[in-house]
């Protein structure tokens, strides 16, 4: 099968009026509504992403139809460094919504373009749009708010059957460049036997500790049954496939650092280590910096993150993250006591 190389995203930039145009809809749908969890909000969302400028929303629709492009950018967004403030300390204790509430309103829209956001209970205590910026206590962890610790490349909360099918970063700050390294499979070099075994449920995946309830907030016990859920699974010996979907295309689900093969399972492993390497030499870094949104085709390329010096001085990286599903049925018995947009 071949395939357009990574390193030539799909990319659209903004002109300055419409970029005017996304900015003032924002602001627009911000002062109408209370928070972005707002059940009328959600409702009304792909009716209000109407306002967006055309040629996002035909660009969109390409992109969500593409069958090779793994993710997109779209940049020229003005961010206003005096209105959004100090990049936080920490995601916990912030008052919701924000003076950067406008952005996430944004991002909110573009995701109704694609789908449907979502949400975690058992991720930055069920906030709905995820904040991205070093915090101190977790530097040495394997998260997003680290910093000394590289996030290795992973399909988004790849242990889940529900995972999003797009992931959106959008940047508020990124004074230091610091890339978001993207990388995808060229199926061609995998045997008929290697496909056999990648489509073969042979690989243990668990659950990455942003949500373990060290990093989060019990206030219930039935915060605590969401929590008690995700830690049996990463105690559990739960198995899946690298591969899904049409083997002419198929579809990726890989994280090296919470996904294993069995250990009594040669095949298996060669074929892991194989993917690795592959994905390893095929990753290339993309840009995001102030103004840019990033859109992950989260069956199609792994993502992760080298590392890098944080401040903690007000100015360091923030990014603003957005789960989107095309199907938000599928997760119904998930979501019934946590509202419409919550999984846990």
């Amino acid at each position: 099968m071949n395939r357009p190389d990574i390193g030539a995203p799909a990319s659209l930039t903004l002109s300055p009026t419409e970029a005017t145009v996304a900015a003032d809809l924002a602001h627009y749908v911000a002062a109408r509504f209370p928070a972005m969890d707002d059940p009328a909000l959600l409702r009304e969302l792909p009716l209000l992403a109407t306002g967006l400028p055309d040629r996002v929303r035909r660009f969109l629709r390409d992109f969500s139809l593409d069958e090779y492009n793994g993710y997109c950018v779209i940049d020229g967004h003005v961010v206003d460094d005096d209105r959004i403030g100090a990049t936080p300390e920490h995601w916990k204790g912030r008052a919701r919504p924000g003076p950067e509430f406008a952005e996430e309103i944004l991002l909110l829209l573009y995701g109704s373009l694609l789908g449907e956001p979502f949400g975690w209970a058992t991720q930055q205590n069920g906030h709905f749009v995820n904040d991205v910026f070093p915090i101190r206590e977790y530097e040495n962890e394997r998260l997003g708010t680290g910093s000394k610790t590289p996030l290795t490349l992973h399909t988004e909360d790849a242990f889940h059957p529900y995972r999003a099918d797009y992931v959106m970063l959008y940047a508020l700050r990124n004074p230091d460049h610091v890339p978001t390294i993207v990388a995808e499979l060229d199926y061609s070099v995998f045997t008929g036997e290697d496909l056999d075994v990648l489509f073969s449920d042979r690989f243990r995946v668990v659950p990455d500790t942003s949500h373990l309830p060290k990093n989060n907030t019990i206030r219930s016990e039935a915060d605590r049954a969401y929590f008690d859920s995700i830690e049996a699974l990463m105690n559990g010996d739960r198995r899946a496939s690298l591969l899904f979907g049409s083997r002419s295309a198929p579809f990726l689900r890989f994280d090296e650092s919470y996904m294993r093969p069995a250990d009594d399972d040669p095949e298996a492993k060669r074929v892991y280590d194989l993917v690795g390497d592959e994905l390893r030499a095929r990753r290339h870094d993309a840009r995001v910096d102030a103004g840019a949104l990033l859109i992950l085709n989260n069956s199609r390329v792994v993502h992760g993150r080298s590392t890098f010096k944080a401040r903690y001085d007000g100015t360091d990286r923030w990014l603003k993250r957005v789960n989107v599903t095309t199907d938000l049925r599928k997760s119904a018995e998930m979501r019934g006591r946590l509202g419409p947009r919550l999984v846990g």
